[in-house]
């Protein structure tokens, strides 16, 4: 039975906890687990399986650890296993009442976790910034911290916590683990691995055996021959499981930065057994799908990253503060890090999602503007799937970020920052099924939906406004009322009304189709002179506008003809006339 509901859910895992306490048998437990499907409530299963552990004794309390590490390979993503910690963290009060000693026993949960790598360190911060402050949700982090993790020998220290049990601890199995890839790689004896594999008895745990062997490869250049030989035969023997095979993989990509620093072409030598895997046929070629794009361009570690990001946070917020497009244009220009377009993206939108619907808007404002005038669609595409690939990360700290995101996207097809068919190809850049790559499908179903255009764009209820539509709207009745004989002067103060000298790439673009279409083409182009004259309209906002005019002749000509023989016309008078960089010309 698949439960539709958490009710449901609820009294369906119970047993299955009950019944692992019982008997030990993980392997049972996991496959009861997968039998009932409902990943959405996997979190709970996490809250409920500790807090039963809490009210026993220490050998359930060590089970309840080893069976979280066994489902954090197979079951349980990293996005769900520490919703089910900040659950836990939220409930430390009620969980007080019944467990006197509650909050040091959830400590030792929370630092079990960090040191079986279950969660990552970074947790004990991103839920620090969401508890309040005088909670016990904040005394568990601090004892956790100060009293587990910060100690001599901590990972010793908490691995013994509870005694052991009846299992040797995920610590002990690592390191039983190491020493048969030691030994195979000294032997070169693939039956004798595998014989001491199965003896282990963890087909749970095989990926840690694939994350240990492919960092032996890269560390040792020489032992690679027989790490692949060692892995592709498990592979296709069924030893290990091609889940299990990616886990591990998945696991070394996270870590390849950090491997970096005492093997320096650690990556070069990932990449190289990688490839050897997909090539040989025994990792899928979609795992590839999973890395970001211009991996070393992101690399946490590099101070120009680092910079950049911390001036990035400053010019965003004060851009919230001002809603001063231009202003934050220039100071993003004055960075001179044209590289790192992507990563400012990522985080334009990742710190509107966590604020009100005016900054949101203010975000899709922006980003109009960025699309013409500083970011290429390959920059937009890029931040796009880095904050996609991190979405599970996000979620733990925005509880609806997939669907804020999705918006996002939605938002930039509809202001034509993106075309539709580019959200296919950020998909095809997301592993399968992922929480990003449902968050894309997402944003394609709001598109489809029947005035889609008119809703999206009113989706954050306005604010600096649905500014973008609004706009176009007000640059074409004023075209229209100028060119059924409104005044020079009269044009260009409306367009300086507007206050969007961001956005006067369409004053441009609607001038100059406009002028296409009606008879008195030469009262358009002096709107337009005059614009250029009283710098009213920038050169570079200019240069936008004949480009986004060039990108669509093809569709013009279907109504007009002459278009492209008018266009090129256009061009030599603003080049001559200094509207235009000579240079455009000879753009294709």
């Amino acid at each position: 039975m698949v439960p539709a509901t958490l009710d449901d859910y609820r009294k369906l895992v119970v047993p299955v906890i009950e019944e692992y306490f019982s008997t030990g048998d993980v392997e049972l437990s996991v496959s009861e687990l997968r039998s009932l499907g409902s990943d959405q409530f996997h979190n709970y299963f996490v809250k409920k399986l500790i807090s039963m552990a809490m009210d026993r004794h220490d050998k359930e309390k060590e089970m309840a650890s080893i069976l979280l590490s066994a489902l954090y390979a197979d079951l349980l993503d990293s996005s769900k296993m520490s919703e089910g910690f900040m659950m836990l963290l939220e409930s430390t009060e009620d969980l007080s009442v019944d467990i006197p000693d509650a909050i040091d026993v959830l400590a030792v949960f929370v630092a079990r976790a960090i040191v079986d790598e279950i969660l990552p360190p970074v947790f004990l911060t991103r839920a620090r910034a969401l508890l309040p402050e005088s909670s016990k949700g904040i005394e568990v982090l601090q004892v956790a911290e100060k009293s587990y993790l910060s100690a001599p020998h901590h990972a010793e220290l908490v691995e013994r916590k509870w005694g052991g049990s009846t299992h040797f601890t995920v610590e002990e199995a690592k390191k039983r683990i190491q020493d048969i890839l030691r030994e195979y790689i000294e032997s070169g004896d693939t039956d004798e691995a595998f014989r001491c594999i199965r003896e282990l008895g963890l087909p749970f745990f095989h990926h840690e055996v694939v994350k240990r062997a492919l960092i032996l490869g890269i560390e040792n250049l020489s032992s690679q021959p027989l790490i692949l030989k060692l892995l592709k035969e498990s592979t296709t023997g069924c030893l290990i499981s091609s889940n299990q095979v990616s886990k591990g993989f998945s696991r070394v990509a996270e870590t390849v930065d950090d491997l970096s620093l005492d093997v320096p072409s650690a990556k070069t030598l990932f990449d190289k057994l990688l490839s050897a895997a997909i090539s040989e046929g025994w990792l899928d070629a979609s795992f590839c799908k999973s890395a970001a794009p211009g991996e070393d361009m992101w690399n946490a570690s590099s101070e120009k990253v680092k910079h950049f990001k911390e001036e990035s946070g400053h010019i965003i917020q004060e851009y919230f503060l001002s809603d001063d497009v231009p202003e934050l244009i220039r100071s993003l220009q004055e960075l001179s890090a044209p590289e790192y377009n992507a990563i400012f993206l990522k985080k334009l939108i990742t710190l509107a999602m966590d604020r009100k619907n005016r900054e949101k808007e203010m975000a899709s404002v922006l980003l109009s503007s960025l699309s013409l005038e500083l970011f290429s669609t390959g920059d937009i595409m890029k931040g796009f799937i880095m904050l996609l690939q991190s979405a599970e990360d996000t979620a733990l700290d925005i509880v609806d970020a997939p669907s804020e995101l999705a918006l996002f996207l939605a938002r930039a097809v509809i202001d034509e920052v993106l075309l539709p068919l580019n959200l296919d190809d950020i998909s095809s850049k997301l592993r399968p099924n992922s929480s990003g790559s449902q968050t894309v499908q997402m944003a394609s179903s709001l598109l489809a939906a029947r005035h889609s255009g008119e809703r999206i764009l009113r989706c954050w209820g306005g604010g600096t406004g649905w500014a973008v539509e609004d706009a176009k709207d007000k640059i074409s009745k004023l075209l229209e009322e100028y060119n059924t004989g409104g005044d020079l002067k009269e044009a260009c103060q409306c367009i300086r009304d507007l206050g969007m000298p961001f956005f006067n790439h369409e004053v441009v673009k609607k001038a100059l189709v406009m002028a296409m279409e009606k008879q008195n083409e030469a009262s358009i182009l002096a709107l337009l002179q005059e614009c250029s004259s009283e710098g009213l309209i920038t050169i570079n906002q200019m240069t936008n506008g004949f480009a986004r005019v060039k990108e669509g002749l093809d569709d013009l000509t279907l109504d007009i003809p002459n278009a492209q023989e008018k266009f090129r016309g256009y061009v030599e008078l603003a080049t001559e006339r200094g509207w235009l960089l000579p240079s455009f010309a000879s753009l294709p």
